[in-house]
């Protein structure tokens, strides 16, 4: 039956304090990284005020309701990817992006960060567009997007980004087409590809004097026809909604745009009615700090993670006393009912049995399932391959990928190996994907790849009949295992977007909540679909 959890975790220990304090410096990085972003921009804020503008983060939050709840997503996006220097890297990838609520509706906001390099696109950014565009589709959110964009950085230029940004149009027109509002406030430029921005939205609202839009700005037409026009007769506002038909709407400056946003989406009609509150968990988030530790080979009880998420701590473990590493349980958050799947070591035969069992049962009853990483991977050794992991191990992925239910995954520990895959990692697009700072993702652990590098070069230099050097051999094993490591840490794949951002723990509760939320109104909410996007008169 399902019952309070009884914890046995002592947050008191010398052990939890040590690690609690390990965590709490990662925290302060990443939000130390997060604050560089902003102050980045805030630089901006005297040329902004000169020409009557806000800044990014400010249209945001006039945007948004307030004291409604933001989920901002894949703020360390470009980390270490613009520069290597760790000290010098400026994390977000240009923009603002988040989940929040706009007039009452649940909205996906995205904001060109023009405070720098005047809203560049960069490459990581445009990964970050496509994956919020992914989720507005997935569930069914209202697309907001606050441009004022300098277009490509020519002097960077690489042919794979010009392509790939297709893309990010083709993407719009699915969303219009789905039924799904795509809403553009034009606060400055959009030029070439950048036009079609605007081109491809459903309504949108220009500035006076700041909009602009146009398949080629007064340089380069005078250098492709010879032809001399003003940057307001080819593309600005006035023009545009008066003459060309491209804007819906014309605001005096940022701040009746952002008004006139707000009403466009209070018109919409899509207001859902909120969830009632449920109790909280016995057991203190604060905990959440101290479980984990920062040797990942250190064995927890992940049922202690768990009954620190659900209401009320209370779980209804499945199969308890099967497949013992890997954990399932039924519970709630804020009343949605979740099944959970977590690992308390190595998935074996019975643990991956287990899971996709408990996974059809999941789809079945039509609950989300919430995937809370902490494996080594798949058990390896004779007795496990004579035992058929492989095959039972392919019976989970191939319910993990079929599930019909949404999927959440938490990586909160170890995610290394086949694991990384078997409890719902990036590749197998789970619905939302948040990080702990201490987790870690890898093919395998650093240490594994090192000495399973130099079992190698040994042998293939005995059947030489050479003698390994142990300086060399010490050598090598140490660059390797600082190549997994640097490679393996959350903030670093976070830059490179394999998660939706690194989260306090703390606020795991409230993240899965939230995103829960999201997917029951894209369940619930009643779509018109188009054979094709909203084509602008």
């Amino acid at each position: 039956m399902t019952a309070v959890f009884t914890s046995r975790f002592n947050p008191g220990s010398a052990e939890a304090t040590q690690r609690r304090a390990a965590l709490q410096a990662r925290l302060d990085a990443l939000r130390a990284l997060e604050e560089r972003a902003a102050a980045a921009s805030a630089r901006s804020l005297p040329q902004f005020e000169k020409r009557g503008q806000l800044l990014p983060r400010q249209r945001v939050a006039l945007l948004l309701d307030t004291g409604a709840p933001w989920l901002p997503l894949c703020t360390l996006a470009g980390y270490l990817q613009d520069v290597k220097d760790p000290g010098k890297s400026v994390p977000g990838g240009g923009m603002v992006a988040g989940i929040g609520f706009v007039s009452g509706v649940r909205c996906m906001v995205v904001a060109s960060d023009s405070g720098i390099e005047a809203g560049a696109i960069q490459p990581m950014g445009l990964e970050k567009i496509l994956r919020v565009q992914e989720i507005a589709l997935q569930n069914r959110l209202p697309f907001i997007h606050l441009v004022e964009s300098a277009g490509a950085n020519l002097m960077r230029y690489r042919v794979e980004g010009f392509v790939h940004g297709g893309t990010l149009f083709r993407n719009l027109a699915l969303l219009s087409a789905a039924g799904i509002p795509v809403i553009t406030v034009q606060h400055g430029s959009g030029t070439a590809g950048g036009a079609y921005m605007p081109g491809l939205s459903d309504v949108v609202i220009m500035v006076q004097g700041r909009s602009r839009a146009f398949l080629a700005g007064p340089p380069l037409l005078k250098a492709a026809t010879g032809e001399i026009a003003t940057e307001e007769e080819l593309g600005g506002a006035e023009m545009h909604t008066a003459v060309s038909g491209l804007g819906e709407y014309l605001a005096q400056d940022d701040r009746e745009a952002i008004g006139l946003a707000r009403d466009v989406v209070a018109q919409l009609g899509w207001n859902m009615p909120r969830r009632p509150s449920a109790p909280g968990p016995t057991l203190p988030a604060d905990d959440l700090l101290s479980l984990m530790s920062s040797d990942l080979r250190q064995p927890v009880d992940m049922r202690e993670v768990m009954a620190r998420l659900v209401d009320g701590s209370e779980l209804l473990e499945f199969k308890a006393r099967y497949g013992m590493a890997t954990v399932c349980a039924q519970g709630h958050i804020q009343g949605h009912a979740v099944g959970f799947i977590s690992n308390n070591g190595p998935i074996d035969v019975a643990g991956a049995n287990k899971a996709t069992h408990f996974i059809q049962w999941m789809c079945q009853l039509g609950h989300p399932i919430i995937y809370l990483q902490n494996t080594t991977g798949y058990m390896v050794g004779k007795d496990s391959e004579q035992g058929g992991m492989i095959k039972h191990g392919s019976k989970m992925i191939q319910a993990v990928t079929n599930a019909t239910v949404p999927q959440i995954t938490i990586q909160c520990g170890a995610s290394f190996g086949a694991g990384n895959y078997g409890m719902c990692g990036r590749g197998y697009a789970p619905r939302f994907l948040f990080s702990w700072p201490g987790a870690k993702t890898a093919v395998m652990g650093g240490e594994q790849a090192a000495r399973t590098m130099q079992i190698v070069t040994e042998a293939a230099l005995a059947r030489k009949g050479i003698t390994p050097d142990p300086a060399e051999s010490q050598a090598q094993f140490g660059k390797i295992v600082a190549m997994f490591e640097a490679q393996a840490d959350a903030f670093y794949t976070s830059g490179l977007l394999l998660d939706d951002g690194v989260i306090d723990p703390r606020d795991t509760r409230a993240v899965l909540a939230f995103c829960l939320d999201t997917c029951a109104e894209a369940q619930a909410r009643t779509l018109r679909p188009l054979s094709f996007g909203v084509a602008r008169m």
